[in-house]
């Protein structure tokens, strides 16, 4: 639904609390602007800490996305003790390899 807002002084605009609701903007967050046909289009961005940005990544997002859905399907393994879990892998990778090897 379109909202009226009003540029005031030096250019600011407030975003009504409907828009930063659905867009779960918050105090201190990044817009991106900029102008498509004659509209001023804005693009929420949340900064990521250098030292954190490789879990932003695509292929981490990939697999955190498989992850999710392993565990959403029951796709998991519960072990005893990090020996066990460690062993499961290593029969896994083996099985892994040995298919591998037969392709």
């Amino acid at each position: 639904m379109p909202e009226l807002i009003q540029v005031r002084k030096k250019a600011q605009i407030t975003l009504p609390q409907s828009v930063r609701q659905a867009l779960n903007i918050e105090e201190g967050d990044f817009l991106n602007v900029t102008v498509n046909d004659g509209e001023i289009v804005l693009r929420v961005k949340k900064l990521v800490d250098k030292e954190q940005a490789w879990f932003w990544s695509r292929r981490w997002q990939e697999g955190e996305r498989e992850a999710e859905e392993d565990i959403r399907t029951g796709r998991i393994h519960s072990f005893g003790s990090d020996k066990e879990a460690v062993s499961f892998l290593h029969q896994r990778a083996k099985k892994s390899e040995g298919a591998k090897k037969k392709a």
